[in-house]
């Protein structure tokens, strides 16, 4: 004969026993996260942010964790302004500035930033230095062999300003200056009478 409650004793612990399983690979699941490649993972935890950062890989957490994802890869940022130069002369700057976040500080930065770190940070900090900067440089000196100078003067601003702030600041590029037409055609002409003097000179003394 049957035992009938036997066998539903046996069923439920068989039930039992799956649904035990399933709440398993269901908490594994959420316990297992895979950070990608030139990324640093940060965790919270009901708003906190933890200690401990996730570098690339797969890691165990805790399944009630937020995972915030940064990348520490070289960013490009680029940035055309019209600033003035010592004159009062306005240009304009095509601007790259080359930037990654410090790896060992994202927790820092993800805190008191944000992931958009770019945009609140970066960005005016910038646009502040080149004004800076270029309204200390007359704008032949930024136009012929100033450039130079002047990228460089940013680039320091901009070093101990972000890197005080966990984000590294690799290069300063200018790729472009323009200047009002006519004051390009002015120099282009005073550079192009210095070369004429100066080869007349050579010619004189031959």
């Amino acid at each position: 004969m049957i035992d009938v409650g036997q066998l539903g004793r046996s069923a439920m612990g068989r039930i039992g026993t799956i649904i035990g399983v399933v709440a398993l690979v269901i908490l594994l699941f959420w316990s297992v996260v895979s950070v990608p490649a030139g990324h640093v993972a940060v965790i919270t935890l009901f708003g906190k942010v933890s200690e401990r950062m996730l570098s690339e890989g797969i890691h165990l957490i805790n399944p009630l964790s937020a995972v915030h994802e940064m990348s520490v890869r070289t960013q490009e940022f680029k940035e055309t302004a019209s600033v003035p130069s010592s004159e009062g002369l306005m240009m304009t700057l095509d601007t790259s500035l080359l930037l990654r976040l410090d790896a060992k500080r994202a927790a820092d930065v993800y805190q008191k930033i944000g992931l958009n770190y770019v945009t609140v940070v970066v960005e005016p900090m910038l646009r502040s230095a080149i004004r800076d900067i270029t309204a200390k440089h007359s704008a032949n000196a930024l136009y012929t062999g100033g450039r130079e100078e002047v990228q460089q003067k940013i680039q320091e601003m901009l070093f101990k300003e972000l890197g005080d702030r966990g984000i590294f600041v690799e290069n300063v590029l200018l790729r472009d200056v323009q200047l009002p037409a006519m004051l390009k055609t002015s120099i282009e002409q005073k550079q192009q009478a210095e070369q004429e003097s100066l080869r007349m000179s050579f010619i004189l003394q031959k």
